[in-house]
């Protein structure tokens, strides 16, 4: 019977999935029609093919090679973290260092911080109603401490967690499957998204946080005792560096209670102990933390979210489908207390709502969002300033390189869905359930393109499964890949 529910709860979560990676990738192809086929259609159609054959090409010859020689499996993913490591520092030096949007606050108070002056002039500045983002401030405090104010240090080593990012998809893909192969095409196609990788010039804390978080599930797959415990302070860490946590530690609950607790049709209770003690550290630490950085006097409100409601100002707003729009930001007296501005963000939430009732705005407001954050550009190389460095016809091939990454990540991850509908391991539903959680919860708050890369990873192997299915079927229909 228990293992009964277990099976039926899985095939929900992968029809659930399904509909996700459709509904994406026909998005995305809209997306692409509008914005490149409709515009320059030789172009779009030619970039398309070549990288179509690229990784095809590429990939082809990632499955082809033996996995049964530890040493040469080590080479070819040293090989790709090489590759990889080369590429990103030549993307440093393509783009100007100059910080923007929130990463600039980071980077200039973080001196200013260390200078002993306070980080925010009034409660509703940006460290005050967001103090949940001081864990960050700590460690770009920390980086400017030890290598001075050179933004270099953090740029390299933003490279250096990317590279241990794509260390650990391999990883986790070679853990999850037991296929070696597959493991490599899910880094060679995460390696390859220009979309994801192009905010390591930025004093962004998305890769750091993404790398924690993905430790964080490697260490819970490991199942020990001592891999819960090191999984707590991972996740702890992690948290307090991209206060992602909740949607994290959700996943991971609904994980435990249905994969862990239920085991050989009956309920083992020890699997369910392991994980309260990766929460119970997490608390601690994150906790801790808090009462830190209070103590300390950086910041009296320690890492709470005291502005959750502009999530949702933003995130129910017809007008820019959920997106950040300066004329919702015009509304507000932004020196106006905490209390006052929060009172006014209710207003706004309450008429947002009623409007999108009236207009029966729902379903539009929800598939718009939906796009936007998974099938649209990452607007990531937005940010980075490229086109300060380059002509404004280069500066559009970089970007419509970077989405033709993300277009190989949207298609191979709906293969990889529909394979999926056969059966999968049930340790591939920790990556799955924190993912869907996370698409669930976008639907209601802001959005952005770049707010995706934290599960990027998780696509990717997604991608390297329907990759991989590819080479299996074309192998076993014609028989002539000589593997």
């Amino acid at each position: 019977m228990l293992s009964k529910f277990q099976s039926i709860i899985s095939k929900l979560v992968i029809v659930c999935l399904v509909i996700f990676t459709s509904v994406v990738l026909i998005q995305a192809g809209q997306f692409y029609t509008l914005n490149y086929l409709k515009i320059e259609p030789v172009l779009a159609i030619l970039v398309f093919l070549c990288a179509i054959i690229f990784v095809g090409g590429i990939g082809l010859l990632l499955y082809r090679i033996h996995d049964d020689d530890k040493n040469l499996n080590r080479l070819i993913l040293i090989s790709l973290l090489l590759v990889f490591a080369i590429a990103a520092l030549i993307w440093l030096k393509l783009v100007p260092q100059t910080q923007v949007s929130d990463f600039k606050a980071f980077w200039k108070m973080a001196s200013k911080a260390l200078d002993g002056e306070k980080i925010f002039s009034y409660d509703n500045d940006y460290f005050a109603k967001w103090a949940y983002q001081t864990g960050f401030l700590v460690y770009v405090m920390t980086v400017v401490k030890i290598f001075g104010h050179h933004v270099i240090a953090i740029q390299l080593l933003n490279v250096l967690y990317q590279v241990l990012i794509l260390l650990m998809v391999y990883l986790l893909a070679v853990k999850i499957t037991k296929k070696v192969k597959l493991a490599r095409l899910s880094v060679f196609i995460l390696m390859i998204d220009l979309d994801w990788f192009a905010l390591n010039s930025q004093a962004d804390n998305q890769y750091l946080g993404m790398l924690l978080f993905l430790v964080t599930f490697y260490l819970i797959l490991k199942d020990r005792y001592w891999s819960y415990a090191l999984a707590g302070l991972t996740l702890g860490v992690g948290s307090i560096i991209r206060p992602i946590g909740p949607v994290i530690i959700a996943g991971i609950v609904v994980y435990a209670l249905i994969y862990l607790l239920i085991e050989n049709n009956s309920f083992n209770w020890s699997k369910i102990i392991k994980v309260l003690i990766t929460l119970l550290i997490y608390q601690v630490i994150f906790s801790g933390a808090s009462l830190a950085i209070k103590n300390s006097g950086l910041n009296s409100y320690g890492l709470t979210n005291r502005d959750s409601e502009w999530k949702f100002v933003v995130g129910l707003d017809a007008n820019s489908d959920g997106a950040y729009d300066q004329k919702m930001v015009d509304r507000f007296n932004l020196k106006d207390s905490r209390a006052k501005m929060s009172a006014k963000e209710h207003q706004v939430i309450r008429e947002n709502i009623a409007n999108l009732n009236e207009t029966h705005g729902w379903l539009k407001l929800l598939w718009y969002k939906n796009a936007k954050l998974w099938a649209q550009r990452a607007i990531t190389i937005d940010f980075t300033g490229v086109e300060t460095n380059h002509s404004l016809k280069t500066s559009n091939f970089i970007k419509l390189l970077g989405y033709l990454g993300s277009l190989v990540l949207i298609i191979t991850s709906w293969f990889g869905s529909i394979k999926l509908l056969k059966g999968t391991n049930k340790e591939l539903f920790l990556l799955l359930l924190p993912l869907m959680a996370y698409a669930v919860v976008q639907l209601l708050i802001e959005v952005q393109g770049r707010y995706r890369l934290e599960f990027l990873p998780v696509i990717a192997i997604l991608g390297g499964i329907g990759l991989s299915w590819i080479y299996d079927w074309f192998k076993l229909k014609w028989g002539k890949m000589n593997v």
